[in-house]
């Protein structure tokens, strides 16, 4: 059961109006590192979560994620308050009005002209809110290091944005979640060190036979080793030939057919079989006025006949 209070966890201040700012806001309102996906992503986790200490995290971030959104959607009405009233009014020259809402020279007039100046569930180029946002897979060794690199995509979000306005009340509060992503990135990682083993995710080992083999597969200038590849703990496979069918097999794609599923396959292969050496009129040479009779690259209606004639008689046999 949820109990909204009317006050924000964190102030809000805003000094100007400035619809363009609150455009960009919507990033963190309504895009895919935004405070609603992320309280989606770990509200869900919680809900399928049985270990109950991550259980009770999971709903406690989820909860604050919620009321990051209300702090952000309250920073992107007031922005867009002043705007609001001299659209709805009209007390300014068409002109002018247009200027004002687009004086940043991005998609603010659409925030303003459809959703009336309020808080869209949107990103900042207009693209709605998707459940497609939220990747929870139901592991959580996974899910939590899904969630870390989450918050700290957020995190950078919210540096961006900062750096993008000189109101302090603005920077205020957006420092304010910027630092909190901090917070819960550090409750993900400690809820998924405590989980022993944690790596690799799932149940299922890996194939030692392939578990630390590198396959240098990109070659050229820029090449550079480092502890991602080299070490005693790598095999650095570079030599092609053994980049392919590395099970040991022929690295073919072999389908098991019964005697009846090989020879209708073999049937269909008979009948959609192309003639290597002919070289059929096209609609885009008679386009161009090309003739049939062989001139100018065509075959001759001769040869193809011919071809066709043996192709239809090998199917026969």
């Amino acid at each position: 059961m949820f109990a909204h209070n009317k006050r924000l966890q964190y102030t809000v201040r805003v000094s100007e109006t400035n619809p363009g700012l609150a455009n960009l806001m919507l990033e963190q309102f309504g895009g895919p590192q935004g405070e609603l996906a992320a309280a989606c992503r770990y509200f869900t986790q919680a809900l399928a979560e049985d270990d109950p200490g991550r259980k009770d995290m999971l709903f406690d971030i989820a909860t604050e994620e919620l009321s990051h959104l209300e702090v952000i959607g309250n920073i992107v009405v007031m922005l867009n308050k002043g705007a609001k009233g001299r659209l709805a009014e009209g007390v300014e020259k068409e002109g002018e009005i247009y200027r004002s809402i687009t004086g940043a020279g991005n998609d603010s007039h659409i925030t303003q002209v459809l959703y009336g100046a309020g808080a869209p569930l949107i990103n900042s180029a207009g693209v709605p809110w998707t459940a497609a946002y939220i990747d929870t897979i139901g592991e959580p060794t996974a899910d939590l290091r899904s969630n870390i690199a989450a918050e700290a995509r957020a995190k950078i979000v919210y540096e961006r944005l900062i750096n993008l306005t000189t109101d302090p009340g603005v920077k205020e509060a957006l420092g304010f979640l910027m630092t909190r992503e901090i917070a819960h990135q550090k409750s993900f990682e400690k809820a998924l060190y405590s989980i022993e083993p944690n790596f690799p995710p799932g149940k299922l080992p890996g194939d030692p036979k392939f578990t630390n083999v590198y396959f240098n597969l990109s070659r050229g200038p820029g090449e550079e080793r480092g502890p991602w590849n080299q070490g005693e703990k790598w095999d650095f496979v570079s030599d092609p030939e053994q980049q392919m069918a590395v099970d040991g097999g022929t690295g073919e794609a072999m389908p098991g057919l019964t005697t009846d599923e090989a020879a209708l396959v073999e049937h269909m292969a008979m009948r959609t079989a192309s003639i290597p050496d002919g070289d059929p009129l096209t609609g885009a040479e008679l386009g161009m006025g090309m003739s049939p009779d062989g001139i100018d690259g065509a075959a001759p209606a001769s040869k193809t006949a011919s071809k066709t004639a043996s192709k239809s008689a090998s199917k026969k046999t």
